[in-house]
Protein backbone atom coordinates (compact mmCIF):
# COMPACT_ATOMS: atom_id res chain seq x y z
CA UNK A 1 0.00 0.00 0.00
CA UNK A 2 2.82 2.49 1.01
CA UNK A 3 5.55 2.98 3.69
CA UNK A 4 2.93 4.12 6.61
CA UNK A 5 0.82 0.95 6.35
CA UNK A 6 3.43 -1.04 8.50
CA UNK A 7 1.74 1.06 10.91
CA UNK A 8 -1.16 -1.70 10.97
CA UNK A 9 0.87 -5.33 11.35
CA UNK A 10 3.32 -2.78 13.13
CA UNK A 11 0.60 -2.38 15.97
CA UNK A 12 -0.17 -6.53 16.50
CA UNK A 13 2.60 -7.56 17.29
CA UNK A 14 3.26 -4.36 19.90
CA UNK A 15 -0.12 -5.84 21.36
CA UNK A 16 1.41 -9.67 21.17
CA UNK A 17 4.81 -8.05 22.86
CA UNK A 18 2.78 -5.84 25.60
CA UNK A 19 1.26 -9.75 27.06
CA UNK A 20 4.90 -10.76 26.93
CA UNK A 21 6.25 -7.87 29.03
CA UNK A 22 2.98 -7.43 31.45
CA UNK A 23 1.48 -10.73 31.86
CA UNK A 24 -0.64 -9.67 34.73
CA UNK A 25 -2.65 -6.82 32.70
CA UNK A 26 -5.92 -6.19 33.95
CA UNK A 27 -8.73 -7.72 31.87
CA UNK A 28 -10.30 -4.60 31.07
CA UNK A 29 -6.44 -3.30 29.44
CA UNK A 30 -6.14 -6.72 27.44
CA UNK A 31 -10.03 -6.04 25.78
CA UNK A 32 -9.57 -2.37 25.51
CA UNK A 33 -6.26 -3.49 23.53
CA UNK A 34 -7.97 -5.80 21.55
CA UNK A 35 -10.62 -3.57 20.65
CA UNK A 36 -8.07 -1.49 19.18
CA UNK A 37 -6.13 -3.86 17.25
CA UNK A 38 -9.83 -5.37 15.84
CA UNK A 39 -10.12 -1.98 15.11
CA UNK A 40 -7.21 -2.04 12.86
CA UNK A 41 -7.60 -5.11 11.41
CA UNK A 42 -11.21 -4.18 10.29
CA UNK A 43 -9.62 -0.70 8.53
CA UNK A 44 -10.22 1.97 10.76
CA UNK A 45 -6.61 2.90 10.82
CA UNK A 46 -5.96 6.03 8.69
CA UNK A 47 -2.69 4.44 7.56
CA UNK A 48 -4.17 1.58 5.48
CA UNK A 49 -6.41 1.84 2.90
CA UNK A 50 -7.51 4.94 3.36
CA UNK A 51 -4.37 6.43 2.76
CA UNK A 52 -4.02 4.25 -0.64
CA UNK A 53 -7.13 4.51 -1.86
CA UNK A 54 -5.86 3.03 -5.29
CA UNK A 55 -4.89 0.33 -3.46
CA UNK A 56 -6.62 -3.20 -4.35
CA UNK A 57 -6.01 -4.49 -1.30
CA UNK A 58 -8.18 -4.01 1.77
CA UNK A 59 -6.55 -3.94 4.97
CA UNK A 60 -8.52 -6.74 6.20
CA UNK A 61 -6.25 -8.38 3.54
CA UNK A 62 -3.32 -7.62 5.02
CA UNK A 63 -3.50 -10.01 7.72
CA UNK A 64 -4.56 -12.88 5.52
CA UNK A 65 -2.41 -16.19 6.74
CA UNK A 66 0.75 -16.39 3.84
CA UNK A 67 1.13 -19.72 1.94
CA UNK A 68 3.04 -22.50 3.23
CA UNK A 69 6.52 -22.23 2.82
CA UNK A 70 9.67 -24.03 4.39
CA UNK A 71 11.69 -21.18 6.96
CA UNK A 72 14.66 -20.35 6.88
CA UNK A 73 15.88 -18.34 9.95
CA UNK A 74 18.80 -16.85 8.45
CA UNK A 75 16.39 -14.95 6.37
CA UNK A 76 15.80 -12.50 9.25
CA UNK A 77 19.23 -10.95 9.14
CA UNK A 78 18.41 -9.62 5.93
CA UNK A 79 15.68 -7.52 7.32
CA UNK A 80 18.94 -5.62 8.81
CA UNK A 81 20.90 -5.71 5.94
CA UNK A 82 18.01 -4.14 4.27
CA UNK A 83 17.51 -1.26 7.12
CA UNK A 84 20.82 -0.50 7.11
CA UNK A 85 20.43 1.25 3.59
CA UNK A 86 18.86 3.93 5.46
CA UNK A 87 19.94 4.08 8.80
CA UNK A 88 22.24 6.95 9.32
CA UNK A 89 19.26 9.87 8.69
CA UNK A 90 15.89 9.69 10.80
CA UNK A 91 13.36 8.06 7.82
CA UNK A 92 9.35 9.38 8.42
CA UNK A 93 10.08 9.72 12.35
CA UNK A 94 12.21 6.77 12.59
CA UNK A 95 9.23 4.26 10.72
CA UNK A 96 11.65 2.50 9.59
CA UNK A 97 13.44 1.76 12.22
CA UNK A 98 10.54 0.76 14.18
CA UNK A 99 8.88 -1.17 11.66
CA UNK A 100 12.26 -3.29 10.55
CA UNK A 101 13.25 -4.04 14.71
CA UNK A 102 9.56 -4.83 15.36
CA UNK A 103 9.50 -7.45 12.89
CA UNK A 104 12.78 -8.88 13.45
CA UNK A 105 12.26 -10.05 17.16
CA UNK A 106 9.25 -11.20 16.55
CA UNK A 107 10.53 -13.33 13.73
CA UNK A 108 13.80 -14.43 16.05
CA UNK A 109 11.14 -15.44 18.66
CA UNK A 110 8.99 -17.31 15.50
CA UNK A 111 11.53 -18.34 13.40
CA UNK A 112 8.55 -20.74 11.40
CA UNK A 113 7.88 -17.57 10.43
CA UNK A 114 10.81 -16.44 8.53
CA UNK A 115 9.48 -18.07 5.32
CA UNK A 116 10.65 -16.07 2.03
CA UNK A 117 7.62 -14.27 1.51
CA UNK A 118 7.29 -12.71 4.82
CA UNK A 119 10.66 -11.69 5.13
CA UNK A 120 10.51 -10.62 0.92
CA UNK A 121 7.39 -8.36 2.14
CA UNK A 122 9.26 -6.84 4.90
CA UNK A 123 12.27 -5.92 2.74
CA UNK A 124 10.14 -4.35 0.19
CA UNK A 125 8.26 -1.80 3.10
CA UNK A 126 12.18 -1.56 4.05
CA UNK A 127 12.82 -0.30 0.27
CA UNK A 128 9.88 1.97 0.29
CA UNK A 129 12.08 4.08 2.94
CA UNK A 130 15.34 4.63 1.08
CA UNK A 131 14.43 8.33 0.06
CA UNK A 132 12.21 9.58 2.76
CA UNK A 133 12.62 12.89 5.01
CA UNK A 134 12.60 12.51 8.64
CA UNK A 135 9.04 13.34 8.57
CA UNK A 136 7.48 17.31 9.01
CA UNK A 137 7.26 20.03 11.62
CA UNK A 138 4.77 22.78 12.09
CA UNK A 139 6.37 25.98 12.46
CA UNK A 140 3.22 28.09 13.10
CA UNK A 141 0.80 30.43 10.87
CA UNK A 142 3.74 31.60 8.99
CA UNK A 143 5.84 29.16 7.73
CA UNK A 144 3.72 26.16 7.85
CA UNK A 145 5.20 22.44 7.65
CA UNK A 146 8.39 21.77 6.91
CA UNK A 147 10.45 18.58 5.97
CA UNK A 148 13.05 17.95 8.75
CA UNK A 149 15.63 17.70 5.87
CA UNK A 150 14.90 21.63 4.97
CA UNK A 151 15.74 22.32 8.57
CA UNK A 152 19.23 23.51 10.05
CA UNK A 153 19.58 23.18 13.77
CA UNK A 154 21.15 25.77 15.68
CA UNK A 155 24.76 24.32 16.97
CA UNK A 156 24.27 24.14 20.48
CA UNK A 157 19.96 23.97 21.31
CA UNK A 158 20.75 22.36 25.10
CA UNK A 159 19.76 18.91 23.75
CA UNK A 160 21.48 15.79 25.55
CA UNK A 161 24.63 14.51 23.78
CA UNK A 162 24.58 11.03 23.55
CA UNK A 163 26.45 8.24 21.33
CA UNK A 164 25.40 4.76 23.67
CA UNK A 165 21.86 3.16 24.60
CA UNK A 166 22.08 3.64 28.36
CA UNK A 167 22.46 7.93 27.24
CA UNK A 168 20.03 7.74 24.81
CA UNK A 169 17.50 5.90 27.32
CA UNK A 170 18.05 8.59 30.07
CA UNK A 171 17.85 11.27 27.47
CA UNK A 172 14.47 10.11 25.94
CA UNK A 173 12.96 9.70 29.69
CA UNK A 174 14.03 13.06 31.26
CA UNK A 175 12.26 14.60 27.87
CA UNK A 176 9.07 12.79 28.80
CA UNK A 177 9.16 13.84 32.40
CA UNK A 178 9.80 17.53 31.29
CA UNK A 179 6.41 17.85 28.89
CA UNK A 180 4.14 20.26 29.80
CA UNK A 181 0.43 21.25 29.05
CA UNK A 182 1.59 24.40 28.70
CA UNK A 183 4.25 23.69 25.86
CA UNK A 184 2.91 21.95 22.77
CA UNK A 185 4.81 21.42 19.38
CA UNK A 186 3.47 19.50 16.23
CA UNK A 187 5.83 17.54 14.19
CA UNK A 188 8.21 14.18 13.82
CA UNK A 189 5.66 12.12 15.19
CA UNK A 190 6.05 13.94 18.49
CA UNK A 191 7.16 12.37 21.81
CA UNK A 192 5.37 8.94 20.75
CA UNK A 193 7.79 8.45 17.88
CA UNK A 194 11.11 9.37 19.86
CA UNK A 195 9.72 7.17 22.18
CA UNK A 196 9.64 4.36 19.68
CA UNK A 197 12.18 5.07 17.53
CA UNK A 198 14.51 4.88 21.09
CA UNK A 199 12.61 1.03 21.79
CA UNK A 200 13.24 0.09 18.39
CA UNK A 201 17.02 0.90 18.36
CA UNK A 202 17.62 -0.97 22.29
CA UNK A 203 15.87 -4.06 20.93
CA UNK A 204 18.00 -4.09 17.73
CA UNK A 205 21.12 -4.24 20.23
CA UNK A 206 18.59 -6.90 22.27
CA UNK A 207 18.41 -8.81 19.63
CA UNK A 208 22.57 -9.22 18.23
CA UNK A 209 22.59 -5.87 16.13
CA UNK A 210 24.82 -3.78 18.40
CA UNK A 211 26.95 -2.00 15.52
CA UNK A 212 23.34 -0.81 13.42
CA UNK A 213 22.05 0.13 16.54
CA UNK A 214 24.68 2.10 17.35
CA UNK A 215 24.42 4.02 13.70
CA UNK A 216 20.89 4.69 14.70
CA UNK A 217 21.76 6.27 18.01
CA UNK A 218 22.76 9.42 16.15
CA UNK A 219 20.14 9.25 13.96
CA UNK A 220 17.49 8.97 16.66
CA UNK A 221 19.32 12.55 18.46
CA UNK A 222 18.62 14.16 15.35
CA UNK A 223 15.07 13.31 15.25
CA UNK A 224 15.17 14.52 19.11
CA UNK A 225 16.71 17.72 18.40
CA UNK A 226 14.23 18.65 15.50
CA UNK A 227 11.21 17.72 17.87
CA UNK A 228 12.72 19.48 20.50
CA UNK A 229 13.21 22.77 18.71
CA UNK A 230 9.81 23.20 17.02
CA UNK A 231 8.01 26.05 18.69
CA UNK A 232 5.59 25.80 21.29
CA UNK A 233 2.03 26.43 18.96
CA UNK A 234 -0.45 26.22 21.76
CA UNK A 235 -1.22 29.91 21.07
CA UNK A 236 -2.77 28.80 17.79
CA UNK A 237 -3.52 24.93 19.09
CA UNK A 238 -4.40 25.35 22.38
CA UNK A 239 -2.85 23.17 25.36
CA UNK A 240 -1.53 19.69 24.98
CA UNK A 241 -4.75 17.19 26.05
CA UNK A 242 -3.51 14.79 28.88
CA UNK A 243 -5.60 11.98 29.61
CA UNK A 244 -6.45 11.85 33.19
CA UNK A 245 -4.75 7.89 33.38
CA UNK A 246 -2.01 6.02 31.53
CA UNK A 247 -3.09 2.95 29.49
CA UNK A 248 -1.79 0.32 31.37
CA UNK A 249 -4.48 0.91 34.17
CA UNK A 250 -8.03 -0.22 33.34
CA UNK A 251 -9.49 3.12 34.30
CA UNK A 252 -8.21 4.68 31.23
CA UNK A 253 -10.36 2.17 29.32
CA UNK A 254 -13.28 1.62 31.31
CA UNK A 255 -13.42 5.97 31.53
CA UNK A 256 -15.51 6.28 28.82
CA UNK A 257 -13.45 8.75 27.10
CA UNK A 258 -10.75 7.19 25.15
CA UNK A 259 -9.46 9.08 22.29
CA UNK A 260 -9.37 8.30 18.89
CA UNK A 261 -7.25 10.40 17.26
CA UNK A 262 -6.07 10.14 13.39
CA UNK A 263 -3.23 8.54 14.40
CA UNK A 264 -3.31 6.95 18.22
CA UNK A 265 -5.06 3.83 17.14
CA UNK A 266 -2.07 2.33 15.75
CA UNK A 267 0.31 3.82 18.35
CA UNK A 268 -1.30 3.64 21.62
CA UNK A 269 -0.48 -0.08 21.71
CA UNK A 270 2.66 0.42 20.45
CA UNK A 271 3.74 3.53 23.02
CA UNK A 272 2.61 1.23 25.39
CA UNK A 273 5.64 -1.92 24.31
CA UNK A 274 7.91 1.07 23.57
CA UNK A 275 7.88 2.30 27.13
CA UNK A 276 8.27 -0.46 28.80
CA UNK A 277 11.48 -1.18 26.45
CA UNK A 278 13.08 1.75 27.70
CA UNK A 279 12.18 1.70 30.90
CA UNK A 280 13.69 -1.78 31.33
CA UNK A 281 16.84 -0.09 29.36
CA UNK A 282 17.49 1.84 32.42
CA UNK A 283 18.28 1.15 35.97
CA UNK A 284 16.62 4.18 38.01
CA UNK A 285 13.10 3.55 39.51
CA UNK A 286 12.39 7.20 40.32
CA UNK A 287 12.75 8.08 36.71
CA UNK A 288 10.71 5.35 35.19
CA UNK A 289 7.81 6.11 37.28
CA UNK A 290 7.93 10.09 36.84
CA UNK A 291 8.38 9.70 33.50
CA UNK A 292 5.57 6.99 33.21
CA UNK A 293 3.26 8.72 34.73
CA UNK A 294 3.70 11.53 31.83
CA UNK A 295 2.57 9.36 29.79
CA UNK A 296 -0.77 10.58 29.94
CA UNK A 297 0.25 13.45 27.83
CA UNK A 298 1.02 11.27 25.03
CA UNK A 299 -2.41 9.29 25.13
Amino acid sequence: MNSMAGHLGASLIAGYFVGQQRQNLDPAVCKGIEGDLARVIRGESVFGKKMSKKSKLSDAELFEPFPKEKPDETLIDGIAEGLEKGIDKPRQSGHNVIFASLAIRALKQHPELATPAIVDGILKLMALFANETPGSGYYGKKRGRIHGNKITLPDDDGASIYDDIDAMTVAVLDEVINLTPEIHRSGYGGMVHVINHAAAIVDLADNGYDELAQRAIQSHRRHLRLWRNLPNVADEEGPMQVSKFTPHAAAYWESGNIPYDRALLTHRVKTMFGFDELAAAVDDQAKEKAAYDKLRFLM
